[in-house]
């Protein structure tokens, strides 16, 4: 078949942009963020929609939200544009996830699943490089020399939205608003739930499987 269109879904931390990077490159998909797709289009003329602003880029330099219909458009665009793709970071409501249906058809979606003191210990884990921006975690990933970037040298600092606050604060807004776009999935006939807790590598192996199984 032509290439597959994937949705991939989960709590942050849940290793979305990990298994996301495997399958674009597995099935030579785009890899389609909502924060990439925003930062591609930000000079889009939005000035037909009569939102506060013309473009994406002056919601982005005011530290506003992308309003939805600014955000379903600049995804329509990314979408239709891709030789199919793993879509990644969107529909982060139900009132989006209608509208992702009327902009393609999905072949499969996948939900990783991990316990919510998973992702707080995942999290609140995550050291990040000042410098380059490298990711690295105090059990899982850590640097060849404690503090310090194997990639550019720079320091590792935990940002301000992994501290434990910060980061149950994240996860009950994931609970709130985008894990109902879950239950809505669960009835597509390409739905799979992955265990997202096992070693990354295993996550992968049983994604690839659910995908080839669905898409032969």
């Amino acid at each position: 078949m032509s290439q597959p269109r994937l949705l991939i879904l989960g709590p942050p931390g849940a290793g979305k942009g990990t298994q996301s990077a495997n399958i674009a490159d597995e099935y030579d998909v785009s890899h389609v963020t909502t924060g990439d797709a925003l930062r591609a289009n930000k000079d889009m003329d939005i000035s037909d929609m009569d939102t506060e602003y013309d473009t994406p880029r002056e919601y982005m330099e005011a530290g506003d939200l992308v309003p939805d219909a600014v955000v379903n458009a600049i995804v329509d665009e990314a979408l239709d544009s891709a030789d199919g793709f793993v879509l990644d970071g969107y529909p982060r409501n139900p009132e989006q996830a209608e509208e992702l249906a009327g902009m393609t058809d999905l072949d499969v979606v996948l939900s990783l699943s991990v316990s919510r003191e998973e992702l707080v210990d995942r999290l609140t884990g995550r050291r990040v490089c000042d410098d380059c921006g490298a990711s690295y975690h105090v059990e899982f990933n850590q640097p060849e020399t404690e503090g310090v970037c194997g990639e550019c040298g720079g320091k590792l600092i935990q940002r301000e939205d992994d501290d434990e606050e910060s980061v149950r604060n994240r996860l009950d807004v994931f609970d709130e608003n985008t894990a109902p776009v879950i239950d809505h999935y669960e009835d597509h006939d390409g739905f799979v739930a992955i265990d997202g807790e096992q070693p990354p590598d295993e996550v992968w192996s049983d994604i690839r499987r659910a995908i080839d199984e669905r898409t032969e």
